[in-house]
């Protein structure tokens, strides 16, 4: 057991150092540059991710209400809302990329041309949209999440050491459970439905560029990369999605929640946050530029230091 604690440690860790440095390098191109649509997205999308970490490992909350003497029940009422809406942001985020993408792809015939101009103007709005939405959304469910105090006595749902779920009314759950459900696979319906048609157009310019007999420009195109990371990342998302949904669906019905359960899910909810930002350095050009103009600075100071002392 504490060998998989210790995994779920470096999962956290390699997660947050990848986010950060993810945050602070779309920080520097939104203040710095011209930066793309997706880029703004990927820097929301990092930050949520820094955030399901810090909340998720109770590693922030912990430190902040411990200092400040708050109780037990605020503070898990405040880490269990926050949880709530940073995961509904990050299956909004990862949607709003595979929707733009597919967008930014389409060609000039198709109908989704005049979609194109629309949703880099109206991006701002999009974002104040999925924001207050999901702080608005997420907050019916701290009714119901309570400082742990007996199972046995009170038919409380243990998912922490210190916090538990209220069990709730069959109408009020299953009405819950159906918005929460039906939100999540409409998005990962759309999510599915835009990586579908970026593969196909994928497809259809690779046949062309075949038939051109002019392949080496499809392998340079940043336009083709940036896609097939993203359908890399939306995949991903989309495994991982349900592999948690039949983890909590599971637990909820059992009415119970078993340590090796909770530890299991969260290495599930680490995984996404934790692989992106790792794809998304390994295949963003302008990442690997500056990496490798920081790595032959270092050498050009490195051997001028030595050829000085000589």
């Amino acid at each position: 057991m504490s060998s998989f604690k210790n995994v779920l440690y470096v999962e956290a860790g390699l997660g947050v150092l990848a986010n950060m440095f993810l945050l602070c390098f779309y920080i520097f191109i939104i203040i710095g540059h011209r930066p793309k649509p997706t880029d703004l997205i990927y820097c929301q999308l990092t930050f949520i991710h820094i955030m399901i970490f810090l909340i998720g490992g109770d590693l922030l909350i912990t430190d902040i209400f411990e200092s400040l003497n708050i109780d037990n029940d605020f503070k898990c009422k405040a880490t269990f809302y926050l949880s709530r809406v940073m995961r509904g942001l990050s299956i909004c985020m990862t949607c709003l990329l595979s929707v733009f993408q597919a967008v930014t792809v389409s060609p000039n015939t198709s109908l989704l041309v005049n979609c194109k101009q629309k949703l880099k103007k109206c991006m701002i709005y999009v974002f104040l949209g999925i924001w207050s939405l999901n702080l608005s959304y997420s907050s019916n469910r701290i009714f119901y999440v309570r400082g742990y105090t007996n199972v046995s006595e009170t038919n409380q749902m243990q998912v922490t050491k210190s916090c538990s779920l209220l069990p709730m009314n069959y109408i009020i759950s299953g009405l819950i459970f159906t918005i929460s459900t039906s939100r999540d696979v409409f998005l990962v319906g759309v999510m599915l439905t835009t990586s579908t048609y970026m593969v196909i157009i994928l497809f259809r310019h690779r046949r062309q560029c075949k038939h051109l007999h002019s392949i080496s420009h499809l392998r340079a195109s940043p336009e083709k990369r940036a896609t097939q990371t993203i359908l890399l990342v939306v995949v991903f998302f989309v495994v991982i999605y349900w592999v948690d949904f039949i983890i909590s669906s599971t637990s909820v019905l059992l009415w119970m929640y078993d340590p090796v359960i909770l530890r299991v899910q969260k290495f599930v909810m680490y995984a996404y946050p934790t692989i992106t930002p790792l794809v998304q350095i390994s295949s963003d050009n302008r990442i690997i530029i500056m990496l490798k103009n920081m790595h032959s600075k270092q050498h050009q100071s490195f051997f001028k230091k030595t050829f000085s002392f000589l």
